[in-house]
């Protein structure tokens, strides 16, 4: 699925800026559309689609299942859903869910109590080396049967189960699992609850509110999610906003380029993804969130930033949950910030796309920043802005789109080259990041 490859080479500092963007729409609210609009009565539509390899391999993955997904022009799509338990396969057919572990988890759930799925799975290089054992543990438990036994990496063999039951789960924090809970439940007979341990995404509790007779949440001390099983699913009306992780990097860019401003216009500030923005503004980031406004139980709004000098960050193990993916950038900032920055709770960054603790220990080694890593806590000794241009950053091909963007962006902010082996894997989730960044300034060459 991934487009051709291609490898960067970043060369020259960015000059100052002021400007106004729309980045890509969110990645976890495109997918999540498509898989649930499956699953729906009657025709479901979404519209401002995010459409990346992650997408696309979503929606060759439904066609295979029989659902017919129509592209009425681009980023807008109608999704006649089959209704709950009816996704079908060829026996021993096959499943690719490329790069994306959002796919492959909620599908996974979906798939384990669907009857009669017997179905080899597996995705690419860099998502056949990420660990399924959680997930294989938790749809199990639905009945669902994993071949090889004891193997927990794809590629695999799926079973679904024919007799699904309700289960008791204890979310951790995965939202990616609560989700596969969540979905596996709404085919199970009687009750699945769901305990949040740890604050984590909703979309998925978002897209299904509406739905009074299969999902009910009672918020309290720790939020519970009691899904009624084989009860029909209204379709939805889906606006896709911008994706605020996709955003992180771009607001990272202008607080560190001198003289900087930037207007990020309708990208998604759902509370359980703006850990980003809330942790820096605490150490002094001049950003504010504009214009906000909620459609389909999501909020949204434009994000202004200015150039600012931040103090060292501290983060505790609770902004984990609510700025995962926005980790590399965070430690490009811890970098370029001067003072020692300390990040807890970080132990599940080592089985993303790649392991990003140790291939950021990595690049930043190459730019004389020190780090350590011990107990899941990542201490980075920033040296501030001004760096060396005499260092070189080369990253290998590690199928990692958010490693590549940080990257990139800690190169045009210094001035140091930096060769990036297969930046294609951007596309994954950004394919509109190359044209913002020449918007914005930016200088770089394709190889």
């Amino acid at each position: 699925m991934i487009s051709k490859s291609f490898n960067l080479v970043v060369r020259d500092k960015i000059k100052k800026f002021k400007k106004s963007i729309n980045v890509d729409s969110d990645k976890s609210i495109s997918i999540r559309g498509f898989l649930i609009g499956s699953i729906c009565e009657n025709v479901s539509s979404a519209k401002n689609v995010l459409e990346s390899e992650d997408v696309k391999s979503t929606i060759l993955c439904l066609k295979k299942l029989g659902v017919k997904i129509v592209k009425k022009n681009p980023g807008n799509y109608l999704i006649y859903g089959k209704g709950l338990g009816s996704l079908y396969i060829k026996k021993n057919s096959e499943l690719n869910f490329g790069n994306s572990g959002t796919l492959a988890r909620l599908l996974i759930g979906i798939l384990s109590t669907t009857p009669g799925i017997i179905a080899k799975i597996k995705g690419d290089h860099s998502l056949n080396k990420r660990s399924m054992k959680k997930l294989i543990d938790l749809t199990s438990e639905f009945g669902a049967i994993f071949l090889p036994k004891n193997r927990f990496k794809f590629p695999l063999k799926i079973i679904s189960t024919d007799m699904p039951v309700g289960i008791n789960y204890s979310a951790g924090v995965s939202a990616q699992l609560k989700s596969a809970a969540i979905l596996a439940g709404l085919n199970s007979f009687g009750e699945t609850k769901i305990i949040e341990n740890f604050k984590s995404r909703d979309h998925t509790e978002n897209m299904l509110i509406k739905n009074s007779k299969s999902i009910k949440i009672k918020k309290g001390k720790k939020k519970e999610i009691i899904i009624k099983g084989r009860n029909s699913l209204k379709p939805l009306n889906l606006i896709v906003p911008g994706d605020p992780s996709s955003s992180a990097f771009f607001t990272a860019l202008t607080l560190l380029n001198n003289k900087s401003e930037l207007l990020i216009k309708n990208v998604g500030l759902n509370p359980a993804r703006i850990g980003f923005y809330k942790l820096l503004k605490k150490q002094g980031a001049k950003i504010k969130f504009k214009n906000i406004k909620k459609k389909n139980s999501e909020i949204t709004g434009d994000i202004f930033v200015r150039n600012s000098l931040i103090k060292p960050i501290n983060a505790s193990k609770a902004y984990y949950v609510t700025s995962t993916d926005e980790y590399p950038i965070l430690f490009v900032l811890a970098a370029l910030t001067k003072g020692v920055s300390t990040f807890r709770g970080i132990d599940d960054l080592a089985n993303k796309e790649s392991n990003r603790i140790q291939e950021m220990q990595k690049i930043l080694k190459q730019i004389n920043v020190k780090s350590i890593f011990k107990k899941g806590e990542l201490k980075i000794f920033g040296k501030g802005k001004f760096i060396s241009t005499k260092y070189k950053i080369s990253v290998p091909n590690l199928g990692d789109h958010r490693i590549c963007m940080a990257a990139f962006v800690l190169s045009s902010v210094t001035g140091i080259q930096a060769k990036i082996k297969n930046f294609e894997t951007v596309n994954t989730s950004s394919p509109s990041f190359l044209y913002i960044m020449k918007k914005l300034g930016a200088k770089f060459e394709k190889i």
